[in-house]
């Protein structure tokens, strides 16, 4: 995993999201290491979620305007 802040795509950042928790999961990191980890969850998690709701608004203003030319 990387610290660095980057632009994933979402299928990116899930991979990555998985991958954590699979490894949080097995109960084989160290503490420090499953901290580590948690929080560079926590973005990716964040990173995920922003661009789900960056979808979902695109999908409402694309439905709105559809809407709007039906009328």
């Amino acid at each position: 995993m990387t610290n660095k802040k980057k632009d994933f795509a979402f299928e990116e950042a899930f991979k990555n999201l998985e991958e954590i928790v699979n490894q949080l999961e097995s109960g084989q990191e160290t503490l420090e290491k499953s901290l580590e980890l948690f929080e560079e969850g926590i973005k990716l998690s964040e990173i995920c979620r922003a661009k789900l709701d960056n979808a979902d608004q695109k999908i409402k203003r694309l439905i709105k305007k559809q809407t709007v030319h039906l009328n």
